[in-house]
């Protein structure tokens, strides 16, 4: 009988084993490649909604109106160049005209050039081409430019923002002008930007010209200014018959194409890395991750329940550890408790070789791989029988045993490790000497060696050290030139108002967010896609829902992306221009907004179906067009994942990521927030590069969770050993790091601002307070008959932020001095008087 209990409890065993195999089959990799932004073509069908469709004909009924004004064939393919180029002169003559309805009509004419003629084709690759000339001729004509001037007339209408603020639903019929506007100028945009991925020499004086007009102010700002400044007026509710997705769209890709995107953010950083003396990146984390392969999700509570069905009568469950069978008791504790548990015992013995080569792909010779893809491709598919989109189209790569990335270290681990040692072995320590190791034993020297070894220093490292020296000797220390590039541009032009439009822009991706409720939306982000008379049959409404969250997904897209775009770029730019936006960014509670986003069913999200493809631009005026029905809205619909939508989720966990990264006081906020579930249920997606962002926020917040914490979710841990790159010395898991105890965190981000402040007012405030823009480049030292502010965080007393001013007409008897400044003046002269070191040589070279 005990054979036939063992017999049984195998059988169960192998049971229970294959419906974990079968479970996570349920949930195949996802082949998503991250790039800048998704296909052209996605991209020009996102910028219309499903109810704007009446109105491609409008644009076609202006084309033949125009037409046969000029007394040609309405068909733009059978005119010669001259011809074209003669309309196009007429066109731009009539839209200077003063006349609203003249201008429009010849703006929707330009819309359906702009568009591809797509009434004289027969096919989207035929649209396209027609598309990419004709925006080319548009762009020579000077279209962009005039459309920018039509926009600003547009925004400063007072009488159609009078109407829509007296409405109580705003609709499309709210916005036709602004739309068509916005539709010309995005139209261009994505176009002359599609060139610039595409590297073709056709068109690259276009695009370059384009670039630096999009620098350059047109009128008294900057086009990116203008559109931010729409978007402050929307969230005011000053203008709420502004079309938000339009904007937005336009919004990043001006941005995108001023700025630059991946591949020029990681140029520039190494441009500024060999600058400033140091090596270049060999670590890219964006191709890291692509390499990467999925890990398997833990377990939650729901899917234990489900194992545990088949062994209900029984308290306990078996599990193999090193081939033997153990039994461990199933404690009963809360949902939240059972949420943090997962399986990690549940795997076979020789799970400890091959869980490390799951968790990455390295890197091997590409010409070695090109002759077994097409093979291990069809190997794949002969053996398990799944469709193609349930793996990666990259190569299939050779495993090596090592981690994806090189450790590093700070120069700070490396002092702190010199203070404990030096401590432990001689008793004492030596303030600012890092090379002298005597007294310590040689397992001590060799641990120096190799910190030295992976020490790294960022630029920011370089910005922050350099700022430091001239708040110390601002008479001595000059900045120099400061290089105007594009990111330079941006941070002088929205430098005022930078804090509203952060606050806009969190406004607008609270109301797209999927868990936001209709009573907590303080603005009402669906003016342009809301129909004047609602839908009344039961597709007409399947089709507006879908819209509906369509459009939320693609405003959330573009809100996430432009955030991440600017914090990019300013982070290389200058560090303390990044922290500024930061700052802003979390006072706005942006981390609590992130958090509640991924507070939802992320893989009903990520594999949502809220678009119908024969409703997409091109193919729904392209061809005989199906009668929409429930079975007509599928048709075309074989993508098992929305590309936007997992595209939205990495941007916001790489937003989080900067807004907390060694950030104490953040930190400590998303363990406040309790975001350890959330953010290890959006583990289930199985995508690398977005688990490897999940798995750096769980670890920097690890050593605050507890030990239980880190007891139940082994698995997890195991995953951030194994993919996220290691930092020496640094004992995340443990918690015994002084500088993260969690106390007056406040003086953290008050030390920060102050020095935020004080690198603002001096490059971009002239003395007497008025912004400064920086037009001639120059860094200007500050004028000693000004006001010079030597204002420090002292610890003396409510005075703390007196400041000692100079000027022309200063007398030293105005002074009124505390009487906690007077009691404690000695120490005063200690540290700010007889501590300073000052560089007597430097105040005697004469300064230009």
């Amino acid at each position: 009988m005990g054979n036939s209990d063992d017999m049984l409890s195998m059988n169960n065993l192998y049971e229970h084993d294959l419906h974990d195999s079968v479970g996570n089959q349920d949930c195949p990799d996802i082949a998503f490649c991250y790039d800048d932004a998704d296909e052209h073509v996605a991209e020009i069908a996102e910028l219309y909604s499903y109810t704007e469709h009446p109105e491609f004909g409008r644009n076609v009924k202006a084309f033949e109106d125009q037409m046969e004004q000029f007394n040609l064939p309405p068909s733009w393919q059978k005119l010669s160049d001259d011809q074209r180029r003669s309309i196009m002169l007429k066109l731009m003559d009539q839209l200077d005209m003063s006349t609203k309805t003249v201008r429009m009509q010849a703006a929707r004419c330009i819309l359906y050039l702009a568009q591809g003629c797509w009434a004289e084709v027969q096919s989207d690759n035929e649209q396209h081409q027609m598309a990419r000339s004709n925006v080319m001729l548009l762009y020579e004509f000077g279209v962009f430019s005039m459309f920018v001037e039509l926009l600003s007339l547009e925004i400063e209408n007072a009488t159609t923002a009078n109407v829509a603020m007296r409405k109580v639903a705003v609709s499309l019929a709210d916005s036709v002008d602004l739309r068509v506007i916005l539709s010309v100028l995005y139209i261009m945009t994505e176009v002359i930007r599609n060139e610039i991925s595409t590297d073709q020499e056709e068109y690259k004086q276009v695009v370059e010209d384009f670039q630096q007009e999009l620098l350059n102010p047109h009128g008294d700002e900057l086009l990116i200014v203008k559109l931010l400044v729409m978007v402050t007026r929307f969230c005011s509710g000053s203008a709420p018959h502004f079309p938000m997705k339009k904007v937005l769209l336009l919004l990043w890709k001006i941005s995108l194409v001023s700025l630059g995107g991946m591949d020029t953010l990681k140029r520039m950083k190494n441009e500024y890395r060999t600058k400033a003396g140091m090596t270049p990146m060999t670590d890219d984390t964006l191709e890291v991750g692509k390499s990467m392969r999925a890990s398997s999700p833990p377990a939650l509570a729901s899917d234990m329940i489900d194992n545990q069905n088949p062994k209900r009568n029984r308290p306990f469950r078996r599990v193999r550890t090193n081939d033997m069978l153990q039994e461990s008791l199933m404690k009963q504790s809360s949902l939240d408790e059972q949420e943090q548990m997962n399986l990690e015992m549940e795997t076979p013995q020789s799970e400890s070789e091959e869980e490390i080569s799951e968790y990455y792909r390295t890197y091997d010779d590409p010409t070695t791989l090109n002759a077994d893809t097409n093979n291990g491709a069809d190997t794949k598919m002969g053996h398990s029988g799944k469709p193609d989109w349930m793996f990666s189209p990259e190569p299939q790569l050779r495993m090596i045993s090592r981690l994806p990335w090189t450790p590093k270290v700070r120069q700070k681990d490396i002092d702190m490790f010199l203070d404990v040692s030096r401590t432990k072995f001689i008793g004492y320590t030596l303030p600012d000497d890092r090379e002298s190791l005597s007294g310590l034993p040689q397992p001590i020297h060799e641990s120096v060696k190799i910190l030295k070894n992976h020490m790294y220093i960022s630029l920011a490292d370089v910005q922050i050290k350099k700022e430091e020296e001239i708040a110390r000797n601002p008479v001595s220390t000059s900045e120099g030139e400061i290089e105007m590039t594009p990111a330079e541009i941006l941070y002088q032009a929205i430098l005022p108002n930078l804090p509203q439009c952060m606050i806009a822009l969190l406004k607008i991706l609270l109301a797209a967010a999927p868990t936001s409720k209709a009573k907590t939306e303080s603005i009402n982000i669906m003016a342009d896609v809301l129909p004047e008379t609602m839908p009344i049959t039961v597709t007409q409404s399947t089709k507006l829902g879908i819209d509906v969250n369509r459009h939320k997904e693609i405003i959330v897209k573009a809100v996430s992306a432009i955030l991440l775009l600017y914090l990019k770029h300013l982070k290389i730019n200058h560090i303390y221009q990044f922290e500024f936006m930061s700052q802003h960014l979390v006072f706005a509670n942006c981390i609590p907004l992130v958090l509640k986003f991924f507070n939802q069913d992320i893989m009903g999200y990520v594999g949502s179906k809220n678009t119908i493809p024969i409703m997409d631009f091109p193919a729904c005026v392209i061809g005989e067009q199906p009668e929409l029905t429930s079975d007509s809205m599928v048709i075309g619909d074989s993508a098992p994942y929305s590309w936007r939508n997992i595209f939205s989720c990495i941007n916001l966990l790489r937003i989080l990521n900067k807004l907390i990264k060694w950030k104490h006081s953040r930190i400590m906020m998303l363990v406040v927030f309790k975001s350890a579930p959330i953010l290890k249920r959006t583990l289930k997606v199985r995508h690398g590069l977005m688990q490897l962002y999940v798995l750096k926020l769980l670890k920097i917040q690890a050593k605050y969770l507890g030990r239980q914490w880190r007891k139940v979710n082994m698995k997890t841990i195991s995953a951030i050993y194994s993919k996220v790159r290691h930092r020496l010395n640094d004992d995340w898991a443990f918690g015994n790091d002084l500088d993260a105890r969690p106390w007056d965190f406040q003086a953290e981000e008050c030390t920060l601002r102050a020095c935020v402040d004080r690198f603002n007012n001096r490059r971009y405030l002239s003395p007497n307070g008025t912004a400064n823009r920086g037009t001639t480049g120059q860094g200007e030292m500050i004028d000693l008959d000004g006001v010079i502010d030597f204002c420090t965080n002292s610890l003396y007393g409510s005075n703390q932020n007196r400041c000692l001013q100079t000027s022309g007409n200063y007398s030293i008897d105005e002074v009124d001095l505390s009487e906690d400044f007077k009691e404690n003046y000695h120490l005063w002269l200690e540290e700010e008087v007889y501590g300073m070191r000052i560089n007597w040589d430097a105040l005697m070279v004469k300064v230009e």
